[in-house]
């Protein structure tokens, strides 16, 4: 006889929100008004009203000396030149492939903007071009660097480095790019035993740690060797640990997700989205997060 979970009303715990102290940042829904002072320049997410800067978006207030303006705290991505992205091919074109990166417009990447197999350098022939369906088709998922961004709010991307390229084996996780936090580098091999990119446009790609960096391949060679049940296990812990930071509206960095894993370990994989567990984590991670910051 199969068992019968069943979890009984608890009373809420309040969680004090105190991570970050002294940067409290000023919330604002559409139609507040932010400042009355005129001396200040309009900026994203707000418009001018009797002589008043008012918010049009719901978000975080961000001032650069006078300029204001309004981050939204759930919109599409909004790409910005030197951005890490992972996105997923939906046509090739001449010369092209467009590619769903989770914003309002399909990103570009160009044949000419891309490393060949093998990383030769030369111009880019007719026979490329009738072989661009060898290098990316329709579903490949990759990793790219954001190389320009056109008026209409459309990216182009380039992948002229050996550490982007085609991904292999792993998981995909959607989250929403305002939780992503801006670092030097989005690339993190966690001591784990897995690997992440935080790509800048909320798509998350969790897959094994390789044991060597394949140099000559130019980022076009898939492994495609069964992956171990522990390193499966490790990337599901990983994904729902993600989850579970997203649900509770913790930025997602590499230190973040290595404390939520640690305190998840205690707990089965399955059982890291039932809503009680996924706080005790959330809770314990972002302790952590504060003892660090001291």
């Amino acid at each position: 006889m199969a068992a019968i979970e069943i979890r009984l009303p608890v009373a809420r715990k309040l969680v004090v929100q105190s991570l970050a102290q002294g940067s409290d940042k000023h919330l604002v829904a559409p139609g507040d008004t932010i400042t009355t002072d005129t001396g200040y320049m309009r900026g994203h997410g707000t418009y001018m009203g009797d002589e008043k800067l008012v918010a049009s978006v719901a978000g975080a207030v961000e001032r650069v000396n006078k300029l204001i303006c309004v981050k939204a705290l759930k919109t599409r991505y909004n790409g910005e030149v030197g951005d890490i992205v992972v996105g997923r091919v939906t046509e090739v074109q001449q010369k092209r492939w467009k590619v769903e990166t989770n914003a309002r417009l399909d990103s570009v990447l160009l044949l000419s903007s891309m490393n060949l197999p093998g990383g030769e350098l030369r111009r880019r022939s007719a026979e490329d071009e009738l072989a661009m369906r060898d290098y990316l088709q329709e579903g490949d998922l990759i990793s790219a660097e954001v190389q320009a961004v056109f008026s209409d709010g459309a990216v182009s991307l380039h992948t002229r480095s050996l550490k982007y390229g085609k991904l292999g084996q792993g998981v995909l996780v959607q989250v929403s790019p305002s939780l992503v936090k801006r670092q030097k580098t989005h690339f993190h091999d966690l001591p784990c035993g897995a690997s992440v990119i935080l790509g800048n446009n909320g798509f998350i790609w969790i897959y094994p740690t390789p044991e060597q960096k394949d140099e000559e391949a130019g980022g076009f060679v898939t492994n495609l060797e069964p992956v171990s049940v522990h390193d499966r296990e490790v990337i599901s812990r990983l994904r729902n640990c993600i989850l579970a930071l997203v649900a509770q509206k913790l930025m997602l960095y590499d230190t973040s997700i290595v404390y939520c894993y640690e305190a998840s370990l205690p707990h089965q994989i399955k059982d890291i989205l039932k809503p009680e567990v996924m706080q005790e984590i959330v809770l314990e991670t972002r302790q952590r997060l504060l003892e660090l910051e001291g």
